[in-house]
């Protein structure tokens, strides 16, 4: 058996313009997919796919010809096709991958419930190419498409900054542990975007993007200095603007929690999945804020967020530290 895992993602800043070169901060999440594989022997070659969710429901099962990956099934969905296309890209760029495999049996477990938008796709692309022994952008470029910077959490062991480029994509792990992340919450809106939709209305628009890219690099950068949550809520309020301006969007504060005392930052496609509150009051009113609105899953920062080595060594030596104070 072999078995493949990669993280859910999240984009904190330079939604879009990350297309066109912006620097994003991006974060993995604590909830990922798993991928197992199983090989046998049989007479038939066959690639059979089950695809499971948070609760151990399968909701995706398909099969293939392990040689031609034509499907082998009498309805052929959508889903399939997307994932045929992920299969013969990656025998494309390996040609040895599943050459000669007779039944393979593969499994697929999400951490997260679908609906979510932690990067179902993403965290499956991851996964392929590191079975196949490919690169995960490539297969991804090859495929999806996308900007990348959810592949590139799925394999990063902490926040990210990411940036693409005409050399390729580039990303690092970052020490992202701001003093003031009790502060931040996930709110999660169930109102399901398409990322392919927001893409191409940000192509449709003919501004300056390299600029407003350079200006959204220099506010991830401040993300990261910042040390104090009226900081942080300033550059997040500068960042809404600018995009909301630029694409000719609404900010979802104005939307839908326009009487909120905190700010509300969208993050990668907007108005869709999950979005970052801030708030200096306490956890029972803020939950009790969002609940009254209709939204009743919010997670806190380090529930959600895939801490790096370093940030768990900084929060070991915080903690030693006050028990040293106490």
């Amino acid at each position: 058996m072999q078995h493949f895992y990669g993280s859910g993602k999240l984009l904190l800043s330079g939604e879009y313009y990350v297309l066109d070169g912006a620097l994003a901060l991006a974060m993995p999440t604590r909830f990922g997919q798993i991928l197992k594989v199983t090989y046998h022997a049989s007479e038939h070659k066959v690639l059979h796919w089950k695809s499971y969710d948070n609760e151990g429901k399968l909701w995706f099962e398909a099969k293939f010809d392990t040689e031609s990956f034509d499907c082998l099934d009498r309805f052929i969905s959508q889903k399939s096709l997307t994932l045929q296309k992920i299969l013969r890209m990656a025998r494309r760029l390996a040609s040895n991958f599943l050459k000669g495999r007779e039944y393979v049996l593969v499994e697929t477990y999400l951490e997260f419930p679908r609906l979510w938008g932690l990067g179902s796709s993403s965290t499956l692309i991851h996964n392929v190419a590191q079975w196949a022994e490919v690169n995960p952008y490539d297969l991804l470029f090859g495929t999806i498409g996308g900007s990348g910077y959810d592949v590139a959490c799925a394999q990063a062991k902490g926040p990210i900054l990411y940036q693409k480029s005409p050399a390729g994509p580039h990303q690092h792990t970052v020490a992202f542990d701001p003093p003031f992340k009790q502060h931040l919450y996930f709110v999660y809106l169930g109102k399901k975007q398409s990322s392919a939709a927001g893409i191409e209305h940000y192509r449709s628009l003919k501004h300056n993007k390299a600029a407003l890219a350079e200006q959204l690099s220099h506010i991830t950068q401040a993300f990261l200095q910042a040390q104090t949550l009226s900081e942080f809520d300033a550059l997040i309020a500068k960042h809404e603007q600018l995009i909301a301006e630029s694409l000719c969007l609404t900010r979802t504060k104005d939307l839908f929690f326009r009487d909120y005392w905190g700010e509300i930052k969208s993050l990668g496609a907007w108005g869709g999945d999950f979005v970052l509150a801030t708030s200096q009051r306490s956890e029972q009113e803020t939950r009790q804020y969002f609940a009254e609105k209709g939204f009743n899953v919010i997670l806190t920062y380090t529930e959600m967020v895939k801490a790096s080595e370093q940030d768990k060594t900084n929060a070991a030596s915080e903690h030693n530290l006050t028990a040293v104070i106490c």
